[in-house]
């Protein structure tokens, strides 16, 4: 064993488990990878009133309240979280038309209709994550023993089929044409022109390539200064050439296998263990009496030397008036378009005129776990062209008798048309496609609760979108104070529908309000 060297070591740890950087970490080869908390200094008896007990809402006071400032969260709903909603047994819910559900899962069954998962990356929830005690686990965003479902009319169509036969399959063509291209005695292979094109299209989609067909790196890479709020559009990490990748050894059979290529979903991701919402809980623990809930905010007024905010409570149809000295907006834009405010023009443009998309999940109940026990699919996503979209494994309690999937997760305008159906006409369109790559569904269903966030009063939305335009447009006037009142939320980050982007929003705002009370 003398001759087992470091190097050794890593070289197998990495073939084994496809990489050496746990192995290196271990040895103090390379520090692990930082999770530092918000720091600030020195103590401020100000007001605060937080708008809104989301993520962000939820950050801003705890971080306020450990300096000294004096804060009060006004939620409109009876729960705290916002889009990190954990459905659970009782969970009630009457959408923007009325339609109400009440969930009927068993005790102990549930599933994130909202976040639900994690980038190692994203510092700011892992390390609130610790802080606060929240136990944390590993969710397979990627599992190649899950399906592929390609509804059609090829002769692969309409059949499910394992992704890694697929990945594997497509990866070696392209391998092959790309090698008859190599060798030019190869290039009467016989091909239309319709085959060419969608050779290409592929190729474009595969390698990131812009519209020359070349290519010159993408976010898929990472960065080296991450994405952030505000002003924070990240720094893309330098793109080596073809020649340093060769030389480096990074054609090696050890690379070969990527299973997701972007920068924010691997296949190995972290969600909070037991569903989302015990993050929640742990920040409200903390807040305790600080939240008032069922508090629909009516009014936000700048005054001159600070905000006042009337709200309805909504139990009693009683309303107040609430002053303080700043005002931290968190409430999503398409709610926050419908209240009466006296923000500035460029504030009130951005906040009508940013778009955002629409997202539905449905929690589908089982007796049994078949996709365990007859499929063989412990946790990550089945993939489709149909308007489900995807269905998402449930990544805890393996081998319980029963399960929740997530039967359908989709947004845009797919989610625009499912929400616009009946409660009863969602469940039936989750089950009749779904069946198609689980037949057994059709045996072993229970019970049903989707989620159409925009039709979820309070929400409205999904999440903020932001094409270049409407980024250079209208994002900058929310980075700025309307007075003493900041606006807070993943919609104030470059992180949209990501906690992350709701933390950093929020850390940013603090920021800016603790210096600008200390200069005072």
């Amino acid at each position: 064993m003398t001759t087992f060297t470091r190097r050794n070591f890593i070289q197998k740890v990495a073939a084994i488990t496809g990489s050496g950087y746990t192995a290196m970490v271990a040895l103090d080869m390379i520090p692990a990878a930082p999770a530092k908390p918000l720091s600030l200094q020195g103590q401020a008896g100000k007001k605060v009133i937080i708008l809104g007990a989301g993520m962000a809402g939820l950050a801003s006071a705890y971080q306020l309240t450990k300096l000294g400032y004096d804060c009060t969260i006004l939620e409109a709903r009876g729960r705290a979280g916002g889009r990190v909603w954990t459905i659970r047994p009782g969970a009630k819910e009457t959408e923007l038309n009325g339609a109400l559900q009440t969930c009927r899962f068993d005790e102990g069954q549930f599933y994130n209709a909202g976040a639900m998962r994690i980038p190692h990356h994203h510092t700011s929830v892992i390390q609130y994550c610790r802080e606060l005690g929240v136990p944390m686990e590993n969710f397979p965003n990627t599992n190649e023993g899950a399906y592929y479902y390609s509804e059609g009319k090829g002769p692969y169509s309409n059949k499910r089929i394992r992704q890694r036969e697929i990945h594997n399959d497509i990866r070696g063509y392209t391998s092959e044409m790309l090698a008859k291209v190599m060798d030019q005695s190869s290039l009467d292979t016989p091909l239309t022109k319709e085959d060419k094109e969608k050779i290409i299209e592929y190729l474009m989609a595969e390698g990131a390539l812009d519209k020359s067909k070349l290519y010159k790196g993408s976010p898929r890479r990472g960065f080296d200064v991450p994405p952030g709020a505000y002003s924070q559009a990240g720094k893309p990490a330098p793109l080596p050439s073809l020649v340093d990748l060769l030389q480096s050894g990074f054609y090696d059979p050890y690379f070969y296998n990527i299973p997701e290529y972007t920068y924010e979903q691997q296949n190995a991701m972290l969600m909070v263990s037991g569903g989302t919402d015990k993050l929640t809980e742990a920040f409200t623990k903390q807040l305790g009496k600080k939240i008032t809930y069922n508090a629909e905010v009516t009014k936000i007024y700048k005054t001159e030397n600070g905000a006042k905010v009337s709200y309805k409570d909504t139990t009693k149809g009683s309303v107040h008036d609430i002053t303080g000295d700043f005002c931290i907006c968190t409430i999503p834009l398409p709610v926050l378009s419908s209240i009466e405010h006296n923000f500035s023009s460029n504030i009130s443009r951005a906040i009508d005129l940013i778009p955002h998309n629409s997202a539905c999940k449905i929690g589908l109940q089982f007796k049994r776990r078949f996709w365990e026990e007859d499929d063989n699919i412990f946790g990550g996503i089945s993939r489709t062209n149909m308007d489900i979209t995807q269905i998402v494994y449930p990544s805890t309690g393996y081998f319980s008798k029963k399960g929740v999937i997530i039967g359908y997760y989709n947004y845009g305008s797919t989610a625009e048309r499912i929400g616009n159906l009946s409660l009863e006409d969602r469940e039936k369109l989750a089950l009749e496609q779904g069946s198609k790559i689980h037949p057994q569904y059709k045996t072993e269903f229970e019970s049903s609760f989707s989620v159409a966030w925009q039709k979820v009063r309070y929400s409205q939305a999904g999440w903020a979108m932001y094409p270049q335009d409407v980024r250079d447009k209208y994002y900058p006037a929310l980075q700025q104070a309307e007075g003493n009142i900041y606006f807070a939320g993943d919609h104030t980050s470059y992180l949209t529908a990501w906690i992350a982007g709701a933390f950093e929003a929020a850390h940013q705002t603090v920021k800016s309000i603790h210096e600008r009370v200390q200069k005072s």
